[in-house]
Order: structure tokens, then C-alpha cells, then sequence
């Protein structure tokens, strides 16, 4: 990130608007600050499915055959599938294109993304439609809620990434935001993991016990668990307003807002329940947080005396979503009708395969483990209609032919699955969640929890909810939220109004830098020798800046300095390199990698300095994006730096 990006003058806010950019649904919630206890989400949205809430919308988007934006979501899907088939081969629809950014190992600003055509298109560009379509979407709900334009410049925008991501990744989505014409100075782009977390402490404790902040989701008496912390009025006797819609007094409106079900605002209210009043400091709780492409776990533990949180052990996971799900069920149609068969049919009819999984993910939502009646998945007539010139004979042939007994064909057009056969598609992915969680529960960092807190989309899953009870229960209490998919967005909401409440983090990684270091006889490998004018330097030693799981305090920098190598020099780059390893030497050593580059410009400094100058690099770790700012020593000016993990 960029030091003049992160400017020193602070901000002035009136709203706080989060994104949760996600890989099989997004969405957006606000709050203003100075109503920090009401946090509103977005608009139900048009369209839908039955029998799924259409809070969110799926991440879904539609380009014209000439490559301009068309629609996102819900409009984006039914546009697409009402097409004519023929003419649905030229529009470029993409689905699930998120999980590009943590699967792609050499991700660029060049990468690039394929729609459901085939066809090719710059993911950045993608992305930034994306989010540019959110970000309209959100202005213009808040000026019909204030009577009054509102301007970017009034918002401070928080768009969730998984914590597992890389540096890279998250830069191209920084990047993105930059590009769907978010300011620069309000753009916030933060870890996702970090924004589920459940439990958020106030800052104001007695001795025997401390009042704890609950996200209380008013709608019927239903208790939903926050994520960040919140000035504490309470403390000075005030209590802040909630002004929704006309309301002027704040004690209708939030009775107005506990009466209706269907209210898109929740408040934050100071709760002592059963749960809370258990916690005491030094308690270690886990937070799950399964979405659709990836899960990620964070480890957590309460410091007093102001509440705030340390991470044990650094973010993990994997690409464990729920999208797993649905490569288990094309894994599954291929050994029925044929890989060939099935990726000639995604080619030749793409809205149709769109339809296909439409149908999968509403019986999908329906697998629970105590289910006994089957599932029944609608096959659009095109797939059968090709399959059947495709192959010369019926999709019902096909299955009695097939060795799959327990998917069946229905007289009505439909697959038939037996309840074991759809749990048996969840099983690849929950196996890896439990595995990946007993792993860390293995950890010496990770004793003695007290909690685990099961959130996201995923994890509105019956089949994996009862895993994780039957795998975990007797380690610690499995908490659930209610409507866990929308955690993530209000946590981030909370976030965007106080973002320093992670006191102490983990890092993913080791980083360093390649330097000469004079050579030590018995300490050095002799093909590290170098000499030059005289001296002898032991060549690629790995300066360490911070290791792999090294706690690192918010704010905390690590400092070094550089020298150009001619007082001409007006542009210093130096090569970053990461490692999963801590105990490093060398940057030739397996498993390290050049993973991007320190870029210190000198221009416009003063060139009336010493024949020698020394530029001072600080560079913070302790927060979700790697920081670099720099001051010229001699003349104590500040100098533009940045680290690059894209172009390199």
C-alpha cells in the first residue's frame, strides 16, 4: 500500500458503508456515525428464489456482446436466462469469479477472467464494474434516506477480503476499488475474517464483571452476535439517537424496530446474557467463517482492561466453500452423462447450465441430516434436448446405464436424489473443514478455547453445523449466530467505525529483503563469497523484517535504512521476498519466493543534501494491509513509498 494513500489528515465521515464482496452472494450494510448502534442493510433486491432470503444477491454479472456493463445479481441471472439461446452465446456472463484472486498464483493486473461463452476479459475490470454497481447502489439508497445527494467524499467505504488471501490479492482488489471510482482516501479495504468476529467488548469494565456489545437483532427477540467494538456511551450518561425514517424520538423508533420483523436495521445495545457473562479475560475463542468459496479461522483472546482483542495464531484456511458443493455435483453429472458431454453443454448452452445450477442450489439448501424424502433437481429441457443429439439416445438411458444408483429419473423431467446422495456431496468439503480445524486445535497457541462461533453463508448448512457440533462440541460451546450469513457485512460496518480494535495480530508469512552482509569464515557458504574493492560479502542474505506467526502490535513498524548508490538517484527498488518458513538464511533457499518490491521516489526531495543520504523505510505489519512510508534522515522530509505485490 502506498504511503500517500493512507493520509495523515483525518477524514471526515458521515457514514460508514461496508461491502461484502462474496464469492456466491454480496451485499452492502451502512451505518451513520453518529447513530454507531444502528446498522442498516441494503434494500431487499428484485428477483430471487423461493424459499432463499434475497438479502444478499448472488455475485453474479452480465457485459453486452460489446463488453459494457449490463446488470449485476438477481438482474444480471434472470436477463441472462431469459435470453434467446442463440443469442445468449455473445453475452459474457460470469458467476463465482472471486475465487480467481486466491487460486491464481501469478495473479497481475493483467489476469484475466473466462464468462460462461468462453470468451476472455480483464478481471480488474470485472471487479471494479462490481463494485462500482455497489457502490451506486448504496449512495443512492442513502440519499433517498437523507432527502439530500450524498457524495463520496461522505462515506467511508470497508469491502471485505477472506483473511487467507494474499498480499497480492488483496491489492488487486484495492486496486479494483480505486478503478470502480472509489476515493483513495476513503476506501478501506479490510480482512473478511477479521470483520466475523463474533464476540466485541465495550471499554468500560466494573471489577467483577465487564458489560459486553451484542449486534441484537431486534426482530424477534433473537440474539445476533456483533463483531467490533463501539464508543460506549453509557459511560457518560448519553444515549445515542436512532433516527429512522420520520422517527425524531429514539424510543419509538427502536420499539418500531423490534415489532417489525421485517426491519433491515439492527441495533447494538449493551446485552449481559449467558454467554457473556461467562467470558473473563485471557478467554481464547475461534471464529469459522465459511463462506462460498473459502473457510478461514482466526483464534482470538480477550485483554482488559479496554476490551480490545490479540489474534493467537495467524488467519488459516482454505478453498473449503460451499462452491465445493457444486464441483462435487458437475463431478457427479459427468460420471452420469460424460465429461465430454457436460463441457460441450456448458459451451453450447451456457444459460441453460446457469438454469442446471440454479436448480441444484435450491435443493442443495434443502440437505439436512435427518432428511428421508429425495431431492428432486429439474433438468432444463435444452439439456435434455441436447444430450439427447449429443449422444443419440435419452438422459434416462443414460442413467440406467450409468453405475449411480442412487440418483434416479423422474417422469416429470426431474433428477431424483436420494438424501444420502446429496449428503454425500457435502462430504469432501465438511471432511476438509473438520480436518483443517482439528489441525488447529492441535496448535499449542490454540488450548483451552472457550468458544467456536460457526458464521458465514456456509454455515447455514444443517450437515455442516451438526459436523462441527458432533467433531468439536466436547472442546468448547459451538455458537451459531442467527442469520450468519449477514455476520460478515455487519461486522464490517462496525469495523469501518472503530478499525482498531485488533490490538495485536499474526503474521502469514515471513518477510525480508536480499542484502550483502561481510563474509564470516565457517559461518558463510563459500559461493555466498563476493568480493568487492577489496572486502569480502557473503552475497543473498535474507534480512528478516518479521517472521511467520510473529505476533505484531497495530501500529508497530519495523525500521530500516537505505542508501542510494549515486547521489543522482532519484528512484530506489528493492525486491521483497516471503516465505512460509521462519528460520531463513537466504533468499536462494527453497520455499522463498520474490513475492514483490519496496519502491522509495526520491524525486522532488531536496537535492542540496550530503554525498550520502539515508533514507529511513518504516514498514507496518500489525494491520490487514503491509504498510510503507519513508523520510529523507537529512532533511527530515517525507519521502513517497510503496510496496508493490502485483507488478514486480
Amino acid at each position: 500500500k502506498d504511503s500517500d494513500t493512507n493520509d495523515a489528515v483525518e477524514q471526515s465521515f458521515l457514514v460508514v458503508v461496508a461491502i461484502d464482496f462474496g464469492t456466491t452472494s454480496s451485499g452492502y450494510a451502512y451505518s451513520f456515525t453518529k447513530e454507531p448502534e444502528c446498522i442498516h442493510v441494503m434494500r431487499r433486491w428484485e428477483g430471487g428464489d423461493p424459499g432463499i432470503s434475497n438479502q444478499k444477491t448472488p455475485t453474479t454479472i452480465l457485459l453486452t456482446p460489446e463488453r459494457k456493463f449490463h446488470s449485476f445479481g438477481y438482474a444480471a441471472r434472470d436477463f441472462y436466462h431469459d435470453l434467446d439461446p442463440n443469442e445468449s452465446k455473445h453475452w459474457l456472463y460470469f458467476e463465482k469469479f472471486k475465487m480467481k484472486l486466491h487460486t491464481t498464483g501469478n495473479l497481475t493486473m493483467e489476469t484475466d477472467l473466462t464468462a460462461a461463452n468462453g470468451k476472455k476479459v480483464k478481471a480488474l475490470e470485472i471487479f471494479a464494474y462490481a463494485l462500482q454497481f455497489f457502490k451506486e447502489q448504496a449512495l443512492k439508497e442513502l440519499s433517498d434516506q437523507a432527502g439530500s445527494e450524498f457524495e463520496n467524499s461522505e462515506v467511508r467505504w470497508v469491502i471485505t477480503v477472506p483473511a487467507i488471501w494474499k498480499q497480492p490479492a488483496k491489492q488487486f482488489m484495492r486496486q479494483a476499488a480505486y478503478k470502480g471510482v472509489f476515493s483513495r482516501r476513503c476506501a478501506d479495504v479490510v480482512l473478511q475474517c477479521r470483520l466475523a468476529r463474533c464476540v466485541r467488548f465495550s471499554k468500560v469494565f466494573s471489577t467483577s464483571q465487564f458489560p459486553l456489545r451484542q449486534l441484537h437483532k431486534v426482530s424477534g427477540f433473537s440474539k445476533e452476535l456483533s463483531t467490533q467494538q463501539l464508543p460506549v456511551f453509557s459511560h457518560f450518561g448519553l444515549v445515542p439517537k436512532c433516527k429512522l425514517n420520520s422517527f425524531e424520538n429514539p424510543a419509538p423508533a427502536k420499539e418500531h424496530i423490534r415489532r417489525n420483523r421485517q426491519s433491515r436495521t439492527f441495533l447494538v445495545e449493551n446485552v449481559i446474557g449467558e454467554i457473556w457473562s461467562e467470558l473473563e479475560e485471557g478467554d481464547r475463542y475461534i471464529v469459522v467463517d465459511s463462506g462460498g468459496g473459502t473457510v478461514d479461522l482466526t483464534v482470538h483472546q480477550i485483554r482488559l482492561p479496554e476490551g480490545h482483542l490479540k489474534e493467537l495464531y495467524k488467519a488459516t484456511g482454505g478453498p473449503y466453500g460451499s462452491v465445493g458443493v457444486d464441483y462435487e455435483f458437475e463431478k457427479l453429472l459427468c460420471k452420469i452423462f460424460g465429461e465430454d458431454f457436460i463441457e460441450q453443454f456448458k459451451i453450447k448452452r451456457p444459460a441453460a447450465w446457469v438454469d442446471l445450477m440454479i436448480a441444484f442450489e435450491s435443493r442443495k439448501r434443502a440437505a439436512a441430516p435427518d432428511r428421508t424424502n429425495p431431492l428432486n433437481i429439474t433438468l432444463p429441457f435444452s439439456f435434455i434436448d441436447y444430450y439427447k443429439k449429443f449422444r443419440g439416445h435419452s438422459v434416462e438411458h443414460a442413467l440406467r446405464k450409468s453405475n449411480v444408483d442412487f440418483v434416479k429419473w423422474s417422469s416429470q423431467g426431474m433428477l431424483r436424489m436420494s438424501p444420502d446422495a446429496m449428503n454425500a456431496l457435502f462430504k469432501p468439503t465438511i471432511d476438509q473443514i473438520i480436518q483443517h480445524l482439528s489441525d488447529l486445535f492441535e496448535k499449542p497457541e490454540v488450548t483451552n478455547v472457550k468458544f467456536l462461533f460457526l458464521v458465514g453463508g456456509f454455515a447455514e448448512a444443517p450437515l455442516l453445523q451438526q459436523a462441527v457440533q458432533n467433531a468439536f462440541g466436547s472442546k468448547c460451546r459451538i455458537i451459531i449466530p442467527q442469520d450468519v450469513g449477514l455476520t460478515i457485512l455487519k461486522g464490517a460496518v462496525l469495523f469501518g467505525l472503530d478499525p482498531a480494535v485488533i490490538k495485536v495480530r499474526r503474521s502469514p508469512l515471513t518477510y525480508g529483503v536480499g542484502v550483502l552482509n561481510r563474509f564470516v569464515e565457517g559461518k558463510h557458504p563459500p559461493e555466498k563469497l563476493l568480493v568487492k574493492d577489496g572486502t569480502r560479502w557473503c552475497t543473498d542474505v535474507f534480512d528478516k523484517f518479521i517472521s511467520a506467526d510473529q505476533s505484531v502490535a497495530l501500529g508497530e513498524t519495523v525500521s530500516r535504512s537505505y542508501t542510494p548508490a549515486k547521489p543522482s538517484q532519484l528512484i530506489i527498488v528493492i525486491n521483497i521476498y516471503s516465505s512460509e518458513e521462519d528460520n531463513v538464511s537466504f533468499i536462494t533457499e527453497p520455499g522463498v519466493k520474490k513475492c514483490g518490491t519496496l519502491r522509495l521516489d526520491l524525486t522532488g526531495t531536496d537535492t542540496l543534501v550530503p554525498t550520502r543520504r539515508e533514507i529511513k523505510t518504516l514498514m507496518q505489519f500489525g494491520d490487514t494491509e503491509i504498510k510503507a512510508m519513508a523520510i529523507d534522515v537529512a532533511t527530515s522530509k517525507s519521502v513517497k513509498a510503496g510496496i508493490d505485490f502485483l507488478n514486480y
